[in-house]
């Protein structure tokens, strides 16, 4: 990926691993925009998506300008947002006096013949399901706001596109989930439920917040969205879940990515990435970027190895919650 003037980057330009990339960083560091310029690039492969258009809707600027995504302390330049993979690349370019969502885009047409097929999921922080209900509707009808990412989460819950039995592979996944959710997940009515065995469905908003992430990723699974090929997105998977389900889903992240499955987190959460350091293996690509300040700069590095970070907000944070707890306790 190469960024020019675009959002809060003046300038990026990354590689990525074709297993797990892990994105930490403070607030404000543009980790999620990193996904979503890339989430927006692989829904661009489906011809009925623009990648312009798809920009808009998934950081849904006013007036759906996307103008108004060139770097602020930069307005008089031309922003830019290309994104390669090993066959193509897409491309696409825009001002601030550029009208909705009207950029100039290179390559789409190559870049859709690549891998039309390719499946991209992106699953943001707030959990979505519970309110799934006719959402999609009024967002279309401009009765409430939401960025595409939650609409499309949605449609990607609802969607089968599973083909026969389940593999072996899925089952072990399905099993793996179930554990934390002790349930699947049902759909009636535009409803999301989790059933539990042969008790009678639960309505998802009655259900814990981190469990109804978990089983999002169970209908996923399940549904056939993660399968060989396909690219998942998730923005702080940490968030609302039980510390000691971690490992599980690590574990099962892992698993995915050795069955061809490209992925993106977003995480504060010491825990998880160092989850990932510990339960790698060699069969397992696991990258580490970190986005930080440099003067007024906003620079990333890349490691295979969390602890190998130089700039390593998350590390930092913990070591001084060590160091407050040895002063409090030890009152030296």
């Amino acid at each position: 990926m190469t960024l020019e003037n675009f959002t809060v980057f003046r300038h990026l330009e990354m590689d990525f691993s074709r297993g797990v990339n892990i994105f930490i960083g403070e607030n404000g560091m543009g980790k999620t925009h990193v996904m979503k310029a890339l989430y927006s690039a692989c829904q661009a492969v489906k011809p009925g998506v623009s990648f312009s258009r798809k920009l808009v809707g998934v950081f849904r600027p006013d007036g759906y300008g996307i103008h108004r995504l060139v770097m602020r302390k930069n307005r008089g330049g031309r922003a830019f947002v290309k994104v390669e993979s090993d066959k193509q690349e897409i491309e696409a370019s825009f001002t601030n006096s550029t009208p909705k969502w009207n950029a100039e885009v290179l390559h789409e047409e190559a870049w859709e013949r690549q891998a039309g097929s390719t499946e991209s999921t992106f699953i943001p922080a707030k959990e979505i399901l519970s309110n799934a209900y006719n959402l999609p509707d009024a967002v279309l009808k401009g009765n409430v706001e939401f960025d595409d990412t939650y609409t499309d989460i949605i449609a990607a819950a609802r969607i089968d596109i599973s083909r026969g039995p389940n593999t072996t592979e899925r089952k072990k996944y399905l099993r793996s989930l179930q554990k934390i959710t002790q349930g699947r997940v049902a759909t009636s009515d535009e409803r999301f439920y989790l059933k539990p065995g042969s008790e009678a469905r639960i309505e998802f908003n009655l259900v814990a917040e981190g469990i109804r992430k978990i089983a999002l990723l169970w209908q996923l699974v399940k549904n056939g969205t993660l399968e060989k090929g396909a690219v998942l997105f998730w923005d702080e998977p940490e968030a609302n879940i039980n510390p000691k389900y971690i490992p599980v889903l690590v574990e099962l992240l892992l698993e995915l990515q050795q069955s061809g499955v490209q992925i993106f987190l977003s995480t504060h959460d010491y825990i998880l990435a160092k989850y990932f350091e510990l339960r790698k293996t060699e069969q397992n690509h696991v990258s580490f970027h970190s986005f930080y300040r440099e003067g007024e700069i906003i620079a990333h590095e890349t490691k295979n190895d969390f602890s190998s970070l130089e700039h390593n907000a998350i590390m930092h944070a913990f070591e001084q919650l060590m160091d407050d707890v040895y002063h409090v306790e030890t009152g030296v």
